[in-house]
């Protein structure tokens, strides 16, 4: 039987000189993966190895990377880990309270961080940070959500509210909720945005009836729909670019 390799990172043979010191060999990984990061940024870093950074805090003393590996098995991306629901991280073998506050911390910190590049600004000459808030707010979320975005006459955004919250493939949404609320905020216009778990954003034929419905209760009002908007985890469906409205 050959003599393990030293630094091997698999098997007995694994960081054979931080063993030698004292350390567990996970003490030097660590360290050369921040090292990557420092050089490189987060380009360099493939989607488990940015997990397991963000684990090295609130699990300081084990082996990150085989969980790292784990979640990205199970979820699929990085986005779609730091996205998932408390419930379904909670539920993954080796991640703990600690963790799981710490992944939802950072998805919320990026939510906040697409919304700062949506709020004061034209809405209409902001779209793609527009669809970038979008998906890193509703993407991977489990349950439709029915959002609107309420714009003033410069399409400035004065509001952005989720409405309901409905199963994983129905919202009920109330164009007389809609209508008040848009005459609460003194909106000139407003974008629908939902979201699709399925993963597919193609427009429903209730999506497009339900547009045209809310489209006609606003009409009197002065108040105009700029778009609707579908998100899911394969991209998204704008019905107006779709000319479907």
């Amino acid at each position: 039987m050959g003599a393990p390799r030293q630094g091997d990172e698999s098997g007995t043979g694994r960081g054979l000189d931080e063993q030698a010191a004292g350390q567990p060999h996970y003490l030097g990984h660590r360290e050369r993966l921040r090292e990557k990061f420092r050089r490189g940024g987060g380009d360099s870093l493939a989607d488990y190895e940015l997990l397991e950074l963000i684990l090295f805090r609130s699990i300081p003393r084990r082996d990150t990377k085989p969980l790292a590996k784990r979640l990205i098995d199970e979820f699929g991306t990085l986005a779609e880990v730091i996205a998932a629901s408390p419930q379904r991280l909670g539920a993954v073998k080796g991640l703990g309270e600690a963790s799981v506050g710490d992944l939802k911390l950072i998805h919320a910190a990026a939510v906040r961080l697409t919304s700062g590049a949506v709020r004061g600004k034209r809405v209409l000459s902001s779209w793609s940070a527009v669809l970038e808030y979008c998906r890193a707010a509703m993407a991977f979320e489990e349950k439709e959500q029915f959002r609107i975005l309420f714009l003033d006459k410069k399409n400035q955004l004065i509001a952005d509210e989720v409405q309901q919250t409905g199963t994983v493939d129905h919202t009920p949404v109330y164009p007389r909720e809609v209508a008040k609320r848009s005459l609460e905020l003194l909106a000139s216009a407003i974008i629908l945005v939902h979201n699709h778990p399925s993963g597919d954003p193609s427009p429903s034929t209730a999506d497009i009836e339900m547009t045209k419905t809310i489209m006609d209760a606003l009409a009197p009002l002065g108040v105009t729909v700029v778009d609707h908007i579908i998100i899911a985890r394969d991209g998204h469906a704008s019905l107006k670019g779709l000319r479907l409205i």
